[in-house]
């Protein structure tokens, strides 16, 4: 049970005769200064018939529990704080006992999460741009997981559209198989910068784009031939990415899994009586939503991405009836969904209401988005490897004698990459810098990975020190340490209702910063008091290792 229940449970049991059927909330001060816990009294003004300042001073004098070592009012709250002893055992205790489960709970009931993540367009290299998805989408599943659902991964590939007719085009055009086949994902970029170009001054090219789009989803052998090899291509490319990042996925469906069940989603709006004609196209209106229609059918017959989209939803709801289902999409797609969403509210589907798009903003360059159109890509690969050389370097300068160098540097490179991102809430953009990115000081991935490892080697020289059951510790300078690990399952918990990983990431540098502060004022190894620092130095470890877990960051033991 985490520490904020235990204080409400702990209020409830000793102001039963004096709120009898009122709720009590607590809320942490701004000041800490003011108390571990505070409780607002201005709801109980009207049932109580005294002002908020008064039920503060009256309530404040009857609350004693060994929970709390003092309970004071200021103004209209009642503000408790923690007994440090008290507290301390019972928090270190709980995560000696339940390692890595600490700050897990069972709200979801194992009910199903799917989370649509990452969705890179075939034929085209993974970029610094297709970062975002994959990392905020791997974290928030791990959050869902951690609050007792069954995330399901899904890689939604965009493997279908438009783009590859225009592809098919250029490779028609301009392609020779077998510097393709040299190095497949750099040369098909080419033909796609290359084929926007030449339809500047050639505007036909664009029409002909569309024209092979739909020989592709009506089956041409030739279109299918060279759309097949270009997919694979791609996945080879994209797993390589995949497992240097440690992500993986559950199912991986693209655009074009759904092919075959647009027709239906086509038939259910038209039973429905939704479907309008609009020059020549299908759309369903939305104006009593005060939204542009949603388009289903184009004039050529053509389907679009809402199309799909539909029918991944109903494909989602029948497969895996989802208690909820997650879209880590970019911020742009924000209209796409809303219409989506009305259209299955339009014709019935009540379940759209469990359907949430997580947006994020853009990785920028120079303050411009990312664009493989016009040739501005940062691949993904050279960034990460970029990382390792350098972790490499500061490794083999600190501590060269370091065990497994090749391996750390990986774990720490990729890690700096991953927290840079991760640490920002998800809708701000994030102008992309090798300087801040690769920055091994400060808020940073290594710093909280050096923190676990200085960690677990105080207690290689304690002889390998794991506790057994928690301490009472008694000294002022672990408080801060103590009060922020009592934190950890309100963190978890909040961090998933607001799909917020960054949450967890500034979680865990204040948690680093509280126990290097400690670490650097009191002696820990041969001390009177060492089995108890060491309780709480292996229990920072234990959180410290299970942040980074969720984020998708990995945790040496040595650096």
């Amino acid at each position: 049970m985490d520490i904020k229940t235990m204080v409400v449970q702990a209020l409830e049991q000793t102001l039963k005769d004096h709120l009898t059927g009122i709720e009590i909330t607590v809320e942490r001060p701004k000041n800490p200064t003011f108390g571990d816990y505070a409780i607002p009294c201005f709801s109980w003004a009207k049932s109580l018939k005294k002002s908020p300042q008064d039920i503060a001073q009256n309530l404040a004098t009857v609350i004693k529990h060994s929970l709390f070592s003092k309970v004071t009012a200021v103004g209209p709250y009642i503000n408790v704080f923690l007994d440090k002893t008290y507290v301390s055992k019972k928090i270190t205790n709980q995560i000696i006992s339940s390692k890595e489960k600490f700050g897990s709970n069972s709200d979801g009931q194992k009910s199903n999460v799917t989370i649509d993540l990452s969705a890179p367009n075939i034929a085209k290299p993974f970029s610094m741009g297709h970062l975002r998805s994959t990392v905020i989408g791997n974290a928030i599943a791990n959050l869902a997981e951690k609050n007792g659902y069954t995330p399901i991964r899904i890689n939604h590939l965009g493997d279908w559209g438009t783009q590859f007719g225009k592809l098919i085009v250029a490779y028609l055009k301009w392609g020779n198989e077998e510097r393709v086949k040299e190095q497949p994902i750099s040369k098909l970029l080419s033909l796609y910068i290359k084929f926007h170009d030449e339809v500047e001054n050639h505007p036909e090219l664009a029409d002909e784009g569309r024209r092979f789009f739909k020989m592709l989803e009506d089956g041409d052998p030739q279109a299918r031939h060279l759309w097949n090899w270009f997919r694979e291509e791609s996945l080879k490319e994209f797993f390589r990415i995949y497992n240097l990042l440690g992500v993986s996925f559950d199912h991986i469906q693209g655009e074009a899994f759904y092919n075959d069940k647009m027709d239906e989603v086509i038939e259910i709006l038209n039973s429905k009586g939704l479907l309008e004609l609009s020059d020549g196209a299908l759309v369903v209106t939305l104006d009593e939503y005060d939204s542009p229609p949603c388009l289903i059918q184009k004039s050529d017959g053509a389907t679009i991405y809402a199309t799909r989209d539909l029918a991944t939803a109903l494909f989602r709801k029948r497969n895996y009836d989802f208690a909820r289902s997650l879209y880590v999409v970019g911020s742009e797609q924000s209209l796409h969904f809303k219409q989506v969403k009305l259209t299955l509210q339009k014709a019935g589907f009540e379940w759209e209401r469990d359907m949430v798009h997580i947006p994020f903003g853009m990785m920028l360059q120079d303050g411009k988005k990312m664009s493989t159109r016009k040739g501005r890509v940062v691949l993904l690969e050279e960034v990460l490897n970029e990382a390792t050389d350098l972790a490499h370097q500061i490794i083999s300068e600190k501590n060269p004698n370091l065990e497994n160098k090749e391996e750390v540097a990986k774990q720490i490179g990729i890690g700096a990459v991953i927290f840079q991102d991760l640490k920002n809430f998800r809708t701000n953009d994030i102008d992309f810098s090798f300087e801040q990115m690769l920055n091994f000081d400060g808020e940073t991935g290594p710093y909280l990975q050096y923190t676990h490892a200085r960690c677990h080697s105080l207690l290689r020289k304690a002889g390998c020190f794991i506790p057994k059951t928690g301490y009472s510790i008694r000294e002022e300078e672990a408080w801060h340490t103590i009060s922020h690990l009592t934190r950890f399952y309100e963190v978890v918990k909040q961090a998933w209702e607001d799909y917020d990983p960054s949450k967890i990431a500034r979680y865990a540098l204040d948690l680093a910063r509280y126990f290097n502060s400690y670490y650097a004022k009191v002696r820990i190894l041969d001390s009177e008091d060492q089995d108890a620092r060491l309780c709480l130095v292996y229990s920072v470890a234990i959180v410290i290792e299970e942040c980074l877990r969720i984020l998708g960051i990995q945790s040496p033991k040595s650096m």
